[in-house]
C-alpha cells in the first residue's frame, strides 16, 4: 500500500522505525523488517544507527530502488551549509547516493533562522536530485506557517506524535490544508507505557481491545489499521521478530466508519514526548559523529 507524496513521489504508508533500537540489533531488526515486506525504513542521525541500517538494506540482497529510505537531520547539524554537511554524513553511514526522504527532526524554535536555513539545504538537495523529498518532523502549525512564509518548497511530510490518546487534530488539519501527509511516530502509543500506569496504555484499552477481538486482531494490528484508513503514514518498531511480522499483516481487513470513530474519540489531548517548543541547543545539542 503506497502513498503518493505532494510532489508526486509514491512512499509506502507503512514502515519500519528505529528509534531506540541499539546500533548491534538494529541490523537484525531491519533485516527482519525487510524479510517480511516492509520496503520503508525510517531512522535518524540522531538515532546513532543510519550505518546498521544502510548494512541491513545491503546484505538483504533488495535492490536500492525499491527501498525507501528516510532519515532526520538533528538540530545541532541546522543553518544551511551545516545541514548540507549533515546530509553528507547521512548518506556516508547510510551508503547510498540518495536518500528517499530526508526531514528535519525538530524545529528549533529558539533560534528559527537556523531551521529556516537547514530546510533552504534541503530545498537545495533536492533540487540537486539529492534526494527525492523533503519535509519536517514535530511541527507544530505555527510553526509550519512560520517556515512556509520563508521558503519555497511545501514539505511532504509531518512526523509527529499521533496515535490513539494524543491525536494533534490541529497538526493533521494543518498537514492537510498543504497536502502535506501526516507520518505518525510511536503509532500504537507506545509512549504512553512509560507513563508511569500500564492500566492506561493504548495496548490496555478497553475500546481498542474489544474492536481488536471483533476482528481476530491484536490491539497493535487494530491502530494500526486505523492509521492507515484515516490516511496517515504509520512507521512502528520492534526488535521481535514475531511482532515485526505482526505489524505488518494488517492489509487484510478493514475496520468500519463507528470504531473509526470510538478510536478517535480516545484522544486525550495529553502529550507523550517532548514539547517541541522546548527543544533547545542548550538542553538538546549533541555532536553527530562524521562516521
Amino acid at each position: 500500500m503506497n502513498v503518493t507524496l505532494n510532489n508526486g513521489i509514491e512512499m509506502p504508508a507503512l514502515g519500519f522505525g528505529v528509534f531506540q533500537t541499539p546500533p548491534d540489533t538494529t541490523t537484525e531488526s531491519v533485516a527482519e523488517a525487510l524479510r517480511v515486506g516492509y520496503r520503508l525504513i525510517d531512522t535518524a542521525a540522531a538515532y546513532g544507527n543510519e550505518r546498521e541500517v544502510g548494512d541491513a538494506i545491503r546484505r538483504s540482497g533488495i535492490d536500492r530502488a525499491e527501498v525507501f529510505i528516510e532519515t532526520k537531520l538533528w538540530i545541532s547539524d541546522y543553518g544551511y551549509d551545516r545541514a548540507l554537511h549533515a546530509f553528507d554524513k547521512a548518506a556516508g553511514k547510510l551508503g547510498v547516493d540518495y536518500i528517499d526522504l530526508l526531514l528535519l527532526h525538530q524545529p528549533l524554535t529558539a533560534d528559527f533562522e537556523k531551521t529556516i536555513g537547514a530546510y533552504k539545504a534541503l530545498e537545495t538537495l533536492l533540487a540537486d536530485g539529492r534526494v527525492r523529498a523533503i519535509g519536517v518532523s514535530n511541527f507544530m502549525p505555527e510553526v509550519l506557517a512560520n517556515l512556509l512564509k520563508h521558503t519555497s518548497v511545501v514539505p511532504a511530510v509531518n512526523q509527529v506524535e499521533v496515535h490513539p490518546y494524543f491525536t494533534q487534530q490541529d497538526v493533521q488539519a494543518a498537514d492537510a490544508e498543504h497536502a502535506i501527509l501526516t507520518q505518525a511516530w510511536s503509532p500504537m502509543g507506545g509512549i504512553t507505557s512509560y507513563a508511569g500506569d500500564a492500566n492506561r496504555s493504548t495496548f490496555n484499552d478497553p475500546v481498542i481491545g474489544e474492536i481488536a477481538e471483533a476482528h481476530d486482531r491484536t490491539p497493535a494490528q487494530v491502530m494500526l489499521r486505523w492509521h492507515l484508513q484515516e490516511g496517515r503514514s504509520a512507521i512502528p518498531k520492534s526488535v521481535n521478530p514475531q511482532r515485526i511480522a505482526a505489524n505488518f499483516d494488517v492489509f487484510d481487513f478493514e475496520l468500519t466508519a463507528d470504531e473509526l470513530a470510538r478510536i478517535d474519540g480516545l484522544d486525550t489531548g495529553v502529550r507523550g514526548g517532548p514539547d517541541p517548543s522546548a527543544i533547545t541547543l542548550e538542553a538538546f545539542g549533541r555532536d553527530i559523529p562524521e562516521a
